[in-house]
Order: structure tokens, then C-alpha cells, then sequence
């Protein structure tokens, strides 16, 4: 093993939330070589491992327990392909937003609408991240990681990888996969997806290019959206719920402003809505964690408070949505302990 795991490794910028946290045991780890013996190291000593991207979707206890793998593996390459769509292997460690500018500036397309989202490219699968009608799932073609339970190499196909609304197969058994790479498929053809909101009105720009849609993503998120280095946040710490035809109908009755996208599988309601008619943007505890005023959905944490309150301030949301509408909001960040 080249590299040696530190006791009582800091993370406390190591999460966007800026949540005070120590981790037992940290390595960090720049070449996907290393990892096995990191994981025999801590079978040694009866540690359970984490992988740590970016850390801008969790929330990060006081003591985080045995070995967390502070993932930074670089690097993007071209792979060669009889496909008429371009193929990407990305490393783990690179940065998400800096990928999809690269890419969509190589004449790639069909990932400009995940411009902007903060985190790390080996986390994006975790959760498959999406936004403005895109998912990652989409555009992805398959996924490397290290399977820590059989201590061998794997390869996920997109079908592998059982994606769902915010979930993953590495999300639904955390902390048996550390993903190493991920291999991304983009059109050569632009093929725009436009049906969100503001960027209906692009359709009728001519000449429109990837990196016009790009460019507009960039400039709505951040115009809705805290930078979490001046102000801590998790981005949207709550799902969209999605709801039957029964449930929707008769929340139709009591709230005909109802903001809500049909689904294949029901109603999607929009979860910053149901909190805004709650009252709760701007709000906040006597931590100060609370709802963005810009927007409700983002939970932010100005003064660095501790996972207890960000639970408390999470619990206080679902609690009056839950009582106003029925519905119980579902948290997309992870909790370590």
C-alpha cells in the first residue's frame, strides 16, 4: 500500500454543508491501484469504509466511524468507438460541472443540462443526478468501482445499475462499491431537452447550441441557487415527491394552484412549492439552519451548526408539509454516522 490512512482526519470543508465532522480513519486516494490494499487494510481492523466525493449531498456526523476514502482520481480520455456517440471515461475524483463544460465544449451533447450541479463525477451515479428533464442515466454507458464485499473489480452497464428517481443500486447497498471512473456516451447530434420552465424559451433562439442551453442552466442556477463556498448548503435536500392519480386529485380540490408534472408513474409535485405554501422560506432555527429565501427547497447552514440540527430543521419541514398536504418529503442528501 503506497499510501497510509491518518487517524482523526478533519472533513469539515470537506462537505458543502460545512458541518463540523472528523473522520476515524481518512485516505485519500489518487490511483484506483491503491484500493484494494486500503480495503484490505480496513477488513484488518474490522472497519467499515465510505467513499467521499465532493460532499455536497451529505450530512456528516460529529465522528464519522471507521475508514473514509477520500476519492480523487483524475483524468478524462476519449475512448474509441464504432458508436455514433462520443464515449468518455471520466475519473472519479473530477469535478462534475468542469466535466460537462469540457465535454459540451468537445462537441459533446446532451449533458449541458447537469451544468452546474456541485460534486464529484464518481457521486453522480450514486444518486443520478439530474435537473431540468435530465438524468444521468441518460448519457451514461457504464461505471467502474471496486466491490468491497467480494474485493474485486466490477463494471455496470446503465441497466446494472438500476437507476431510479434519485437512487442507484450504489446507493441501495451504501458502502459496498467505490467507484473508480465512469464512462459517459454523448450525442454528436444536438438533440435539446426543453420542456423545463425557463428553457422553453430557447426553442425559438436560432442556431441553438449545447453550450447556449449550457450557458442558460449556469445562469438560472446560480441566480436561484447559494454558492455553498460563501454560504453552506446541500443543494435541494428534498425529493420531488412523486404521488398516485387518487392523491393528486384530491390534493386538486384543496389547492388548485397546484404545481405538478405528470409522470409515467403518477404525479411529480414540486417539493419546493409545498414547502413555500408552508411558509418556511427564509426561515430557520436558532442554529440557523433553515430554507433559502431564494428557495425553499435548499437547506442552508450559515453558521456551521452540528447534524443534529440539520435533522431537527429537516424533521421541522417534513412535519408541516406533511400536515398541510399529506405528503411526507423525502430527504435526498445521506446521514454518516
Amino acid at each position: 500500500m503506497t499510501i497510509d490512512p491518518l487517524p482523526q482526519v478533519d472533513l469539515s470543508a470537506a462537505n458543502t454543508l460545512g458541518v463540523p465532522s472528523t473522520a476515524a480513519w481518512c485516505a485519500e486516494l489518487t490511483d484506483p491501484g491503491d484500493l484494494p490494499a486500503l480495503v484490505r487494510w480496513a477488513s484488518a481492523q474490522g472497519m467499515a469504509i465510505r467513499a467521499l466525493g465532493g460532499g455536497s449531498n451529505l450530512v456528516l456526523n460529529e465522528q464519522v466511524s471507521g475508514l473514509t476514502i477520500k476519492v480523487a482520481i483524475r483524468g478524462k480520455t476519449r475512448v474509441e468507438t464504432e458508436s455514433d456517440r462520443q464515449r468518455w471515461r471520466i475519473g472519479a475524483g473530477e469535478s462534475w460541472h468542469q466535466t460537462v463544460v469540457d465535454l459540451v465544449l468537445q462537441g459533446g451533447s446532451g449533458i449541458e443540462n447537469l451544468a452546474l450541479i456541485p460534486g464529484t463525477v464518481g457521486a453522480a451515479p450514486v444518486q443520478n443526478i439530474g435537473a431540468y428533464g435530465v438524468e444521468l442515466a441518460d448519457c451514461l454507458y457504464r461505471v467502474e468501482a471496486y466491490d468491497i464485499l467480494e474485493e474485486r473489480w466490477r463494471y455496470f452497464t446503465r441497466e446494472a445499475c438500476q437507476f431510479g428517481y434519485r437512487d442507484s443500486v450504489f446507493k441501495q447497498l451504501e458502502n459496498r462499491f467505490i467507484i473508480t471512473a465512469v464512462e459517459l456516451e454523448l450525442n454528436r447530434t444536438f438533440m435539446p431537452q426543453l420542456s423545463y420552465g425557463p428553457l422553453q424559451a430557447l426553442a425559438a433562439k436560432p442556431d441553438l447550441t449545447a453550450q447556449d442551453v449550457m450557458e442558460t442552466v449556469i445562469e438560472i442556477r446560480q441566480s436561484r441557487l447559494p454558492d455553498p463556498d460563501h454560504l453552506p448548503n446541500a443543494g435541494s435536500f428534498f425529493k420531488n415527491p412523486v404521488i398516485s392519480t387518487e392523491q393528486y386529485q384530491a390534493l386538486l380540490v384543496r389547492h388548485d394552484d397546484l404545481v405538478v408534472y405528470e409522470q409515467p408513474e403518477g404525479w411529480k409535485l414540486a417539493a419546493g412549492w409545498l414547502i413555500d405554501q408552508c411558509g418556511l422560506r427564509g426561515q430557520s432555527n436558532e442554529d440557523g439552519v433553515g430554507c433559502y429565501e431564494r428557495q425553499a427547497l435548499v437547506l442552508v447552514n450559515p453558521k456551521r451548526a452540528a447534524a443534529s440540527s440539520i435533522l431537527d430543521w429537516q424533521i421541522h419541514v417534513q412535519d408541516a408539509v406533511f400536515e398541510r398536504f399529506q405528503v411526507l418529503l423525502e430527504p435526498e442528501p445521506r446521514f454518516w454516522t
